[in-house]
């Protein structure tokens, strides 16, 4: 009979845990954050029914007034509530246009006029809680525009504000809706 030092997992038990990881979504640096310190002290009261695991509810004041960047103002402002944020709630959308080879910023935010956007306090959210941003939006070049928010730079150009992956951070840039929006170029709806 073994005690808590000498425990040794055999090769069956290695693998159930193996792949319990696997189907649940699992990744190396995550499992790896899972065995440092005292993590699997605290798993292990949960399963005694010791502790409890709560899940945290991340809310966007989508009413609040949004990051303005020096020199701009606000030409737009969609409020949308309380969003309680949930990758699953974000849909990406591209235009008939775009995906045909590209269409104009201005008709781009007509045609977007009726739809549920985000605006940009959920950009600024996601910079803040990069972790927070799904895998499949991680591609350079893709750029996920938030079209609730609409600013007005100091030269009178109307502007609207994107995350975009550079290869190794999350960034935020711009652009002026006098250019062209092309099928990299998608806006994050609510669903």
């Amino acid at each position: 009979m073994s005690s808590n030092n000498d425990l040794m997992l055999d090769v069956n038990q290695a693998a159930e845990l193996k792949f319990a990881f696997r189907r649940n979504g699992w990744n190396n640096v995550e499992i790896k954050t899972l065995s440092e310190g005292d993590i699997l002290a605290d798993v292990l009261k949960v399963i005694k029914g010791q502790a409890e695991i709560r899940i945290i509810e991340r809310l966007i004041d989508c009413d609040s007034a949004p990051f303005i960047p020096d020199g701009w103002s606000v030409e737009k402002h969609k409020k949308g509530g309380m969003f309680k944020f949930n990758p699953g709630k974000i849909s990406l959308y591209l235009s008939k246009k775009q995906k045909k080879g590209g269409t104009g910023g201005h008709y781009l935010r007509k045609e977007l006029s009726n739809k549920p956007v985000m605006n940009a306090n959920v950009l600024d959210y996601l910079l803040t809680h990069p972790e927070l941003i799904p895998e499949e939006w991680k591609w350079k070049g893709k750029c996920i525009f938030f079209w609730g928010t609409i600013y007005r730079s100091y030269d009178g150009l109307l502007l609207v504000r994107y995350l975009s992956w550079n290869g190794s951070e999350w960034y935020w840039d711009y652009f002026w809706l006098g250019r062209g929006f092309y099928s990299s170029d998608l806006a994050a709806l609510a669903s």
